[in-house]
């Protein structure tokens, strides 16, 4: 009794445990989703890293300007402005990719979410269908 009770606990422990990732496999619409999150993370995160890399140039080209009326040298002064301006194109692209990064997750999210639910009809239409 004891010896047929163990077989039968251990083979569900097996199939449960075989079946388990099965059922929690990705539907195409989830995988699709998450590489899409995951693209815009890090371009968001780039988008980030340009952005203060802009706003450095510009504040070092706001100093050089400074500098350059302070000591009346013309080169300096447009030096100074050309980098502020340049710095600040730079700050306004990372602002611009991080806005398209930040649509691109929530994209992703959306697409996650519509394959979770088409799982979840399929599940819910499989049982139904055993009833």
């Amino acid at each position: 009794m004891i010896r047929s009770l163990l077989r039968i606990s251990l083979t569900f422990a097996a199939f449960a445990f075989l079946a388990g990732p099965i059922a929690r496999a990705q539907t195409p619409g989830e995988k699709e989703g998450n590489k899409m999150e995951k693209k815009g993370n890090a371009d968001e995160k780039a988008a980030n890293a340009e952005k203060v890399k802009g706003a450095k140039m510009e504040k070092d080209g706001k100093a050089e300007e400074k500098a350059g009326k302070k000591n009346d040298d013309k080169s300096e002064e447009a030096t100074g402005k050309q980098k502020k301006k340049k710095g600040h194109a730079i700050e306004k692209e990372g602002e611009a990719r991080g806005d398209a990064a930040a649509q691109m997750e929530k994209s992703g999210n959306k697409a996650e979410a519509a394959g979770v639910d088409a799982r979840k009809d399929a599940a819910k239409a499989k049982s139904d269908s055993m009833k």
